[in-house]
């Protein structure tokens, strides 16, 4: 009866609102219809693309996030105990990561929070690598290449990345192994006695995760520095300013946004990376992603898994926020 008695006084609320509605509907349509996108793709391409990608967002980004922070703060229960009383909210799995458990003598994590740490610094130690050496390949390109040569630098960048992430990987740790090519080579050169072990001293990490990522750093600065107009870069030249000086001040400033979109989606990359980590790491190292994919996959503890993964997602965000706060640059302009 209450349930009758709901549904009878919304659709009585929906006939009362109707003039209203329609009103209402018909200018905030005529308000779409007047945007520049709805123009130029037309009503239903405009829609379709704007309903995919608000659900893309919602069912596979937002609901996964807000389902796994509140699946952070839940006991590791059997499965017919979810839902019971014992499943209630809780901030031990973010009190382990900091202090670990009750019963250990170290009064931190100091394991957990080193591979945390190691993982941050590690991430931001790739994104500066990769900066370096994109920047000026990305200038060059854009400024300095013209025509067929651009495009067969482009297409040099690109081709190799056919190739399965995996597949790279593995390629990087044959190149950088005891017995692999560059010791073997160096070792045919005199320049040591003994293989060096690259993959202990994650040298071979380093160089997997920095070319593994490394168009994504330099097509997005490359496309900020192509839109800058060269003649203030020969101004600048035939007012006596040396080569540094013109990219402090002309060419870096005009490709804030392109730089600072490139370091966040190198940042972010690399420090959720999982599979150059399992591969190219050595006996002694540990990435965050490998603790968490321990959590999920060996320990069967999701919300311990969870917790983790937030935290590596809150600290993502941080980074992102201070790369918007150093180059001055807002959300809009990065994400151009």
């Amino acid at each position: 009866m209450n349930d009758f008695f709901i549904i009878f006084m919304a659709v009585l609320l929906a006939l009362l609102l109707q003039p209203l509605i329609q009103k209402k509907a018909g200018g905030l349509w005529s308000s779409v219809s007047a945007i520049n996108f709805v123009r130029r793709n037309g009503t239903f391409i405009s829609l379709y693309l704007i309903i995919a990608v608000v659900a893309w967002i919602v069912f596979m980004i937002v609901l996964p996030q807000l389902y796994m922070v509140d699946f952070s703060f839940r006991h590791n229960l059997p499965l017919a105990e979810i839902g019971g009383p014992n499943d209630v909210h809780t901030v031990k799995n973010y009190e382990y990561l900091i202090f670990g458990r009750q019963t250990d003598e170290e009064w931190l994590n100091w394991l957990h929070l080193t591979v945390f740490l190691k993982t941050m610094l590690a991430s931001i130690f790739v994104t500066l690598l990769d900066l370096a050496i994109c920047y000026p390949m990305a200038y060059y390109m854009a400024q300095v290449a013209k025509g067929g040569q651009a495009r067969l630098l482009i297409l040099a960048l690109v081709v190799p990345f056919w190739v399965n992430e995996i597949l790279r990987a593995f390629a990087f740790r044959i190149l950088f192994g005891t017995g692999g090519v560059i010791n073997n080579f160096l070792i045919y050169l005199g320049v040591w006695d003994e293989p060096f072990d690259f993959l202990r001293a994650d040298i071979g990490l380093y160089a997997g995760l920095s070319y593994a990522y490394i168009l994504l750093m330099i097509f997005p600065i490359f496309n900020a520095i192509e839109s800058l107009d060269h003649n203030q870069v020969e101004a600048a030249r035939d007012l006596g300013s040396p080569w540094w000086r013109i990219h402090w001040r002309v060419v870096i400033p005009h490709a804030k946004p392109g730089i600072a979109s490139a370091c966040t989606m190198v940042f972010m990359l690399s420090a959720g990376a999982l599979a150059a980590p399992q591969i190219l790491g050595g006996p002694s190292s540990l990435w965050f992603t490998q603790v968490i994919y321990q959590w999920f996959n060996t320990g069967g503890n999701w919300p311990q898994g969870s917790a983790y993964a937030f935290v590596l997602l809150i600290a993502c965000i941080a980074f992102v926020m201070t790369v918007m706060k150093i180059f001055k640059v807002s959300l809009g302009e990065i994400t151009k």
